[in-house]
């Protein structure tokens, strides 16, 4: 949560001096934001200072402080740490790569105590061993091949442009189709994708 002052206090955390000066120069223009510490790795906060609302850092999953918001900008994201990485208290995941504007989003989130992951990873961290799928209603969980259909419906793509993308045929393509509103309980596509939505199992 952002500060009394409605100030969200930042902290870095990052080995490298380049990231540190990136980070820094980044958030330093940032209305609302207050850098408070940039560090090599991270010891707490100094002495006398309070603590960040918000950590933003690039140090090894196994490093995150407890209990402290992290922003975890990492190159190499694999599934099963992932959802531990989650479970430990990071609030965001993203590639090392996201753009400024993705950085600052997440950081928002966070601070707000909602969690971010990138889109790309959403599908791999679902079907994660020892993840658990969302709550569902229907008739069972989605395959990986119904939330790919699920997605590209979302994306507004017809039975054609689907059948096309994935190498199937259009009637694979409502069979799949079918099976998703089935599991998810719903009367259209537009209730699939809303539910889908509801339950993480898409992005928008």
């Amino acid at each position: 949560m952002a500060g009394a002052t409605g100030v969200t206090r930042i902290a870095i955390a990052a080995p490298s001096d380049v990231v540190r000066a990136g980070l820094e120069s980044l958030l330093a223009a940032i209305p609302g934001l207050e850098l408070i510490g940039s560090f090599a790795e991270w010891r707490g906060a100094m002495p006398g200072a309070p603590e960040p609302d918000v950590l933003v850092t690039t140090l090894p999953a196994a490093e995150l402080p407890c209990g402290l918001a992290a922003v975890l900008l990492t190159s190499e994201i694999q599934p099963v740490w992932t959802a531990e990485t989650l479970q430990a208290g990071a609030r965001a995941l993203l590639p090392r790569d996201a753009s400024a504007d993705a950085i600052l989003a997440a950081i928002e989130a966070a601070a707000s105590g909602l969690a971010v992951i990138d889109p790309r990873e959403l599908e791999g961290l679902l079907g994660a061993p020892g993840v658990a799928e969302p709550p569902d209603t229907g008739g069972g969980a989605l395959t990986p091949r119904e939330r790919e259909v699920l997605r590209m419906l979302a994306e507004g793509a017809a039975n054609k442009e689907i059948a096309w993308k994935l190498g199937i045929s259009e009637h694979t393509v409502k069979f799949h189709v079918a099976s998703v509103m089935g599991k998810l309980n719903a009367s259209s596509r537009t209730e699939a994708v809303t539910k889908g939505l509801r339950r993480g199992l898409i992005l928008m």
